[in-house]
């Protein structure tokens, strides 16, 4: 049976091809969809007529004061899996609209089709998630584990590397099913890598390590879909890439990605969590920590941004002036004065190898802050 909403859908795009009104009724001859509003919720007899006899009625203007709620028109049943779901109708002179009935229907039951596989692999999507889930979660597994992991053909004797990405929701489209669709179709034909969305900004790739799999053959995979992503959903994307493990550790993977991902997520990077050395301290910190230390630091030069970007920059340019200044474009006595200020305002002189590196730590806590402070 066709639910409202799906029916609301088709009503719109019938509307893109036809001027004429067109309802959806359900199977108990109830309208539950119109281009004419007032139409939804009332009995339209013809349309039950139609469902009985699983046939296509036609409607003449003697029939209106015949049955009840009906216009002069045509109905026809709206088959899916050979079962009728609903029937749609055409309202207007039988000679004129019939032309249209059968690519009418033809179209809606399209449409019925593509909603019902768009659920499924959304129902599969959210089954994998759930599971990969309790991967995660779970050290030891249980029989109820194994059997799912069975049934989702899911293979667990292979080692696994947990590899995060991260996207910035600047566009929307961005996150809808057809794009995830398309990666796994891309890139995880005939593959026994695990791909699931997580949460709204993130997706996780358990990935099925082959023998003596090298860093470089992963880098190279995950260059692929990096730039298969920004080219073409213009979308950035960061990756944070765990160890390979047992596929009973996967939980210690997960949380290595998700430490390289922090660090990762400043530039857009690929990052390895074994290329960490100072970030796996700093991933200790708790946030109120890092809060005070931003307070007790770079607080007075937040709303500065012309401030922190030349903060920024002298410390990406390894503390050079005449890099510094080139990049962003100014004269190095302008540069000089807007040390000076930097260092008025926050106590911390930034020429000063104690200071400079307490003012990079207070710039890689600045966004703990800023979420803290909305």
């Amino acid at each position: 049976m066709i639910r409202p909403s799906l029916a609301k859908n088709i009503i719109s795009e019938v509307r893109k091809l036809l001027d004429e009104d067109v309802i959806v009724v359900d199977v108990n001859g109830i309208i539950i969809a119109s281009t004419d509003e007032r139409r939804v919720g009332t009995f339209h007899e013809g349309a039950l007529i139609s469902y009985r006899e699983r046939n296509k009625i036609i409607i003449t203007e003697n029939d209106q004061h015949a049955l009840e709620g009906v216009k002069a028109g045509i109905n026809l049943p709206i088959f899916f899996q050979q079962q009728i779901v609903g029937i749609i109708g055409i309202t207007g002179d039988p000679s004129k609209v019939s032309q249209y009935g059968e690519i009418l229907r033809k179209m809606t039951e399209l449409l019925i089709k593509e909603s019902y596989y768009s659920e499924q692999l959304e129902w599969q999507s959210r089954t994998l998630e759930a599971f990969v889930f309790d991967w995660i979660q779970q050290k030891e597994w249980s029989s109820s584990f194994q059997n799912q992991a069975e049934l989702l053909g899911i293979d667990l004797n292979v080692q696994r590397q947990v590899i995060i990405g991260h996207y910035l929701r600047n566009n929307e489209n961005f996150i809808q099913r057809n794009v995830w669709n398309d990666v796994r179709q891309t890139f995880m034909i005939e593959s026994k890598d695990v791909f699931v969305r997580w949460g709204n900004e993130r997706f996780v790739l358990l990935h099925a390590v082959k023998g003596k799999e090298n860093k470089q053959r992963t880098m190279h995979f995950i260059q692929q879909l990096k730039s298969y992503l920004t080219e073409k959903y213009n979308q950035p994307i960061s990756f944070g890439i765990g160890q390979a493990v047992s596929p009973n550790d996967v939980y210690q993977s997960f949380e290595q990605a998700e430490r390289a991902l922090s660090a990762a997520k400043h530039t857009n990077a690929i990052i390895f969590d074994d290329e960490l050395r100072l970030e796996m301290c700093l991933q200790d910190i708790k946030k109120q920590t890092r809060f005070e230390f931003v307070n007790r630091t770079i607080a007075p030069i937040i709303e500065d941004l012309e401030l922190l970007e030349t903060l920024r920059t002298f410390l990406d340019q390894n503390q050079s002036f005449k890099k510094t200044a080139d990049t962003l474009h100014i004269h190095i006595n302008t540069l000089h004065y807007r040390l000076k200020r930097i260092e008025k305002l926050t106590k911390l002189n930034p020429r000063n190898s104690h200071d400079i590196t307490t003012l990079y730590l207070a710039l890689l806590f600045l966004d703990d802050y800023l979420k803290i402070n909305n």
